[in-house]
């Protein structure tokens, strides 16, 4: 069983996951916390929890999703994985981050390169790497089979999908994603995004006004 704790992070709110296996080996998604509050606040849980971080993954590289890699990083010295296709994305954001109030930005390489079907272990627990592009070149879910999750990031929202309007972004190509990828997934798998609730992989399929399933 996976414990999965959520904290909201940042003017973007980003959802930052922790996902807590049984043993007490957890992984870090998308550490979004900007600022020495919302840095404690995620330090002072995994210590308060007793928890054993082994990994940090992001689902792709933008900004708000990438903005405590750094932090993490040297807290927990841990590798990090991303998709080789959002590097360019991940090297922007020096640049950019200024332009979206985070000064303070620090940016890191990722440690390992994440591929279609790779896997991730903690403890008893499994990641599968699903390639979902569109929202980014190299965005990524994450996939548990055994507990009935997937993160999604920022493709597959509760009753929307991911903007496609930014650099390396593709409507066609993120539609193609939710549906051959996703879709594919139990009705009912739960997809925590990269915003906003939590929702199930059916109801999106039977209401989601951009991407639903039609006869």
């Amino acid at each position: 069983m996976v414990r999965i704790k959520t904290f909201i992070f940042n003017a973007f709110e980003e959802n930052t996951y922790l996902l807590i296996d049984e043993s007490g080996s957890a992984v870090i998604a998308d550490p979004g916390c900007y600022g020495v509050e919302e840095q404690e606040m995620l330090k002072d849980y995994i210590k308060d929890q007793g928890i054993q971080i082994v990994a940090l993954v992001n689902t792709h590289a933008h900004i708000d999703h990438v903005l405590g890699n750094a932090f993490i990083k040297e807290n927990f010295d841990v590798p990090l994985y991303l998709h080789k296709g959002d590097l360019p994305v991940l090297h922007a954001n020096p640049a950019i981050a200024g332009m979206y109030g985070f000064p303070d930005y620090k940016m890191i390489n990722p440690d390992r390169f994440l591929a279609d079907g790779d896997k991730i272990n903690f403890g008893d627990s499994v990641l599968e790497v699903l390639h979902v592009p569109g929202h980014s070149p190299g965005h990524v879910a994450f996939y548990d089979a055994q507990n009935g999750y997937v993160l999604a990031g920022d493709v597959l929202f509760s009753g929307s999908i991911g903007r496609t309007d930014l650099p390396g972004g593709d409507y066609d190509t993120l539609i193609d994603s939710i549906h051959r990828r996703l879709f594919i997934l139990g009705d009912d798998v739960s997809v925590y995004p990269g915003h906003g609730p939590r929702t199930e992989i059916g109801i999106e399929k039977r209401s989601n006004p951009f991407c639903a399933l039609t006869d």
